[in-house]
């Protein structure tokens, strides 16, 4: 049974996440259908894509689905981890990607928002970055995802509180373009993705490309890359990641 529901009508593509069973976790079987359909959209010549939930709960996303997280001793987001993959796909998308939030976006959910070229939301509309609560190294290139589009001090409060941002802050901060009424978001959202659709693909394309590649020219020499992924190691051989992610799917809390 498909975890996504699509559709592309006047250039405009629609995702909407569809598995409320599991609160629309990301996890490899939703994530390929998304990456399976962004290529399909993009053989199809959208000009922009909606990414949505199909429902109206309390939650978009519960970010990355820690029950297909490795329990110890590995890297738990390399280069080749699905959500890691759908990033890219959205980033490297040749036509803006617009995420439409009602509700919460949790975790790897809250990346995803954060790679997406503008985004929608309503007075439910929530984010958070919960690595701390899972002793969770985040990698380096979801911090510098953060940092590229946030002030300093606002990707610290994130990974060092993992708390909530409310609808009214998200705005101001500028994790959201725009804070609407709920029952305005879908019509005010799909307005702006007709403006879009109705200007030129190709200028839009290049500008999008070219602010990928400068948002993320930030040079690293390869003793500082090491360094950081010495300091991811070790966490993820530490028992914090160990005890985060049990007491995670114990329902619990974690005592770090």
């Amino acid at each position: 049974m498909p975890l996504i529901r699509t559709s592309l009508a006047d250039k405009i593509g629609t995702i909407a996440f569809d598995h409320d069973d599991k609160r629309n976790a990301l996890g490899a079987d939703l994530i390929a259908e998304v990456i399976a359909t962004l290529d399909s959209f993009k053989a199809d010549g959208a000009r922009v894509v909606v990414l949505r939930s199909a429902s109206s709960g309390k939650v978009w996303s519960a970010g990355h689905d820690v029950g297909e997280l490795p329990r110890a001793d590995v890297d738990p987001l390399p280069y080749s981890d699905p959500l890691e993959q759908l990033l890219r796909a959205v980033k490297a998308f040749p036509a803006p990607v617009i995420a439409m939030v009602h509700g919460s976006a949790w975790g790897g959910a809250c990346d995803l928002v954060m790679a997406c070229d503008l985004v929608m939301g309503d007075e439910t509309c929530a984010f958070a970055i919960t690595p701390a609560k899972l002793g969770l190294p985040y990698n380096v290139a979801g911090i510098l995802n953060f940092m590229s589009r946030l002030p300093l001090t606002m990707v610290k409060e994130m990974f060092f509180s993992a708390n909530l941002i409310p609808a009214d802050r998200a705005e101001r901060v500028g994790i959201v373009n725009r804070v609407v009424p709920a029952a305005a978001l879908e019509a005010e959202t799909y307005a702006m993705a007709r403006t879009i659709a109705s200007r030129s693909s190709k200028a839009i394309a290049a500008s999008k490309e070219a602010i990928r590649v400068l948002s993320e020219s930030v040079p690293i020499n390869p003793a500082t890359y090491e360094y950081l992924h010495g300091l991811r190691r070790d966490v993820y051989f530490g028992p914090d990641y160990h005890e985060g992610t049990a007491a995670f799917l114990e329902k619990r809390a974690p005592k770090f």
